[in-house]
Order: C-alpha cells, then structure tokens, then sequence
C-alpha cells in the first residue's frame, strides 16, 4: 500500500460539469463569465400551487444516451465524471485505488416522486425501479459505471454535502488510502424540495440576486460538478496537466438553528479559519473568495459578517462572487459546481461576476464582482464556501499549482508539513 503526506501536494488533473448552462465544464464557463443566467420556467413538474416558477433546470437532451437509462442525478454524477476523469488511464483509474467521494442532497428524489404519484393515482409500480433512488444513488452510479474498487462513499450535509465530499477525499489521498479521488456531487430537483423552500419562503420569484440590497432568496438548480483528484508526485510522473492544487479544508456547525445561519456567522468563521490552519496560509494569502450567497437577506449578511472577521481591512478590496446567481442552488451538489468554477477561475486567471443589474448591498462591505468578469493575477488562493441547514459549514481552499507558485508561499507551505 502506497502512503502519503502533505509533502506531496493533492492536485486537480481533471474536472466536468452539468448544469443548467450545459453539459460540460466548458460550456458552464463560458456562459458565467459573461454573466449568462441558465434560469428559466420550471417544466419538470408542475408549478401551479407554487409561489414561484423559476429554476435552473438541466436540459437533458444535452447528455450522453449512454446513462439514459439512469436518474436524473445518477445521469449529472456520471456525465461530469467522465469528462472529469478522461485523462486517467484506465489501469490506473480501474487498479481497485480509486475512491468516490460524493455529496448528494436529494439524490434521485424525483423518480421517486414520480413512483409514488403512478402507484397512488394509477394503482401499480415496481418496486426494483426504486432500489437506486436514494441520495447514494449517483455515487455508487459512478463507482459502478467507471469501476471504481474503493471506497464509493457519499455525504449529505444539505448544502456543503459536496464540499464535505471533497475535503474527505482529500484526506484520503493524504493518508494513502487512495491513488485517485473522484469527488465532487450531484442533485436533481424534486418537487419536495422545491415546495419546502417556498414554504420557508426563501425562493425569490425573480431570478436570485446574491449581495444585492434588494436580494429576496435563492433559486434552486440542478447539475453535478466533480473533480479528479490525486497525488502530485502520481500527477507529474504520469505527465497529467495540473489545474489547481487542493490546498486543505475547514469544516464546523454553527449548533445555532435548523435552517437559519448564525446572524454573527461564527459557524463559517470557524470553518475559514481551520482551512487555512490546514493549509498553513494567512488571511492575507487569499486573492479571491467563490462565495456561498444564496440571495438570502440573512445568509448573505451572516457570511459577509464571517468574512470581515476573518479577513479585516482587506475585506472590503477581496473579490468576492456568487456564481448560483447564474447557475442556481444545487443543494448537495453546489460545493461540487462552485469548485469546478475555482479552478476555472484560478487556471484562467478569471472571475466571474454575480450576475444581475442590480446594486450591491452596500451595508455587507464586501467587493462584489459586478456586470462582468475581473482578471486576477497569475499566482491566486482561492476559496469556496458552503454554509448549510443544520448549521452546517465547510470551506475549501484551491490555489495555482505549486511550482508557479511564488517562493514566499511555497516555502510557508512547506514549513508546516
């Protein structure tokens, strides 16, 4: 069994995407950059009795026949992990050291749903049709359709479920459990879950506005984002192109409320912190932040509150962003997403804006990339945000691969391991 440490950095060789902007990580960063919003009329089941009528839904004539046969999030896991692991030999990726690390919300809820409808109002059903339908389903999915011999395990934290999923798959290639990761997650929408959000009333009817004065709530999405983890020293010996080193992650509860952040964000300042603990980085090490701004007037004040804790007087001149103002919420498989987005913006050198026309909340403080995209220099430390129900919080933190990174931070990194 091989082993690791942290001398020997885990990096991103590959990544995929689905969303309501495409079926691919190419197509998702092409439109985010240019502040396209994949938000339309909600058509996966009925809206009639709903408050709102928006969604990012995922266009599924845009998938590989290959998965049809699959749930809709079994279907986004195994599209974005294709595309995610094309570069990895299929020895390697097959050797019976490959880990699934997923987060899943609903997972297959909706086929559910569907089941329950046809056996309530038409009187049959079969029950072998529901056997996958649970939140693991798009995980073991993966595992089985790319024959992944270890560990295929799946989180579900609501929100940060794939953030979480990540941050164990990084753990895992530390200890030397694993040679490849596939982490990422994947989630459909379902009617429950759509309903119970405008129950709360925390779905805005307009296409959702993070950071804006006159935010009303999220809009809720579907999709998956996965990434290919492994190694460093794996990564260069086998001459795999090196997107974005996994630096650490951070994780916390806020034990405030069951739905509702801890108005001070004291949960998320925590979550930070520990990440960059982990990652032997300072405040002042990070370029750039892919929020969590749900739209919410209470989440996006809450994390705005955690970020001038931990970041002070730079706060105000950090750029910040919110790409589920284009992409939706995708529950347990935001984190996921909103990763695949990082190293976009850390290979690219390019942040996306938050989308909308509207003005930025000038009481959060906060340096909200507007209208469009903004250059970043070519060295960055970026980090992504999760804040859930439960109180849930996990954080992420991805920076440009380290041997083009400059000699202050390197040696910083180096000192802790």
């Amino acid at each position: 069994m091989n082993t690791s440490s942290h001398e020997d950095p885990v990096v991103v060789t590959g990544i995929g995407a689905v969303s309501s902007l495409g079926a691919t990580a190419e197509s998702l960063w092409q439109n985010v950059t240019a502040g396209t919003r994949g938000i339309n009329e909600l058509s996966l089941f009925k809206t009639e009795s709903h408050r709102t009528k928006l969604a990012a839904q995922v266009d599924t004539d845009a998938l590989p026949e290959q998965f049809a046969h699959m749930s809709r999030a079994d279907r986004f896991g195994c599209t974005a992990t294709e595309a995610a692991v094309r570069n990895v030999p299929g020895d390697l990726l097959q050797s019976g050291r490959t880990g699934v690390f997923f987060g899943s919300s609903t997972g297959a809820l909706f086929e559910g749903e569907r089941f329950l409808h046809k056996l309530l109002h038409n009187k049959e059903g079969d029950l072998h049709s529901i056997v996958g339908l649970q939140n693991d389903g798009p995980g073991n999915a993966v595992a089985k359709q790319f024959r992944c011999g270890g560990p295929a395990i799946t989180y579900s934290t609501a929100c940060t479920s794939a953030n979480v999923a990540i941050g164990a798959a990084l753990d895992a290639l530390h200890s030397g459990e694993v040679d490849v990761a596939i982490a990422g997650g994947a989630d459909e929408l379902c009617e429950i879950t759509y309903a119970g959000f405008n129950s709360l009333r925390a779905i805005d009817a307009e296409p959702t506005r993070p950071f804006r004065k006159d935010r009303k709530g999220l809009l809720m999405g579907e999709g998956a984002g996965v990434l290919a983890l492994e190694r460093r020293s794996q990564a260069i010996a086998r001459g795999a192109t090196v997107l974005a080193e996994l630096v650490s992650a951070g994780r916390s509860c806020d034990a405030n409320h069951v739905s509702a952040p801890d108005p001070e964000g004291r949960g998320a300042i925590m979550a930070i912190r520990q990440a960059l603990l982990e990652g032997n980085l300072s405040p002042e090490d990070i370029t750039f932040i892919n929020a969590h701004g749900t739209g919410t007037p209470h989440n996006d004040a809450s994390e705005s509150k955690a970020l001038h804790a931990v970041f002070g007087d730079r706060t105000g001149s950090l750029p910040v962003t919110s790409t589920k103002s284009m992409v939706g919420h995708l529950l347990g498989a935001a984190g996921g997403i909103e990763a695949v987005l990082t190293v976009l913006s850390i290979h690219h050198h390019l942040l996306p804006p938050t989308a909308g026309d509207d003005p930025a909340d000038a009481e959060l403080g906060l340096d909200i990339v507007l209208h469009e995209a903004r250059a970043l220099p070519p060295i960055n430390v970026g980090i992504s945000t999760n804040l859930a129900f439960g109180g849930n919080n996990s954080v992420i933190v991805l920076r440009s691969p380290q041997h083009s990174m400059p000699h202050t931070l390197r040696s910083r990194g180096q000192d802790a391991k």
